[in-house]
């Protein structure tokens, strides 16, 4: 990735933790001449469009007047849920909600499917057949599963 684009990968950042959110995803697409920016980001509740929109226009201001790229569109949204989890601070929000989760078990990864019960410091428990605690640091992966109730 060139400078200009690390530049505004870092604008992205500090732009998102001016307001209270956190950078979860910055994926550049396209040409020089049809570049696409796509900025992810989430907060401890969850985000608004108008917050995406400010954000949006601060990282904005900020590539014009440095003049980091000529052309470019950017597209600043929350994660949906087919991203997975990257922060512990994404997962109170997300208290009683189905999980899919991978997890380091010694020297090896196993999978389960549970509520999410509570997260109290770096624990995070989960109700599946039996009550299962985890270490944030031992999740792997971890989604969000849309259910209809």
């Amino acid at each position: 990735m060139n400078q200009n684009l690390e530049n505004i990968r870092e604008i992205s950042r500090q732009v998102a933790e001016q307001n209270n959110l956190f950078l979860i995803d910055f994926i550049v697409r396209g040409s020089e001449a049809s570049r696409v920016i796509e900025i992810f980001i989430d907060g401890e509740k969850n985000i608004s469009a108008d917050e995406c929109a400010q954000v949006s226009r601060e990282i904005t201001k900020q590539i014009d007047e440095q003049e980091l790229l000529k052309s470019y569109r950017l597209d600043v949204s929350s994660p949906g849920v087919d991203r997975p989890l990257l922060y512990l601070k994404q997962y109170p929000k997300h208290l009683n909600r189905l999980f899919e989760i991978e997890f380091k078990a010694s020297d090896t990864s196993s999978t389960f499917k549970g509520r999410l019960i509570s997260v109290e410091d770096e624990v995070l428990t989960f109700k599946s057949d039996k009550e299962i605690k985890l270490k944030f640091s031992d999740i792997i992966n971890a989604k969000v599963l849309v259910s209809f109730n």
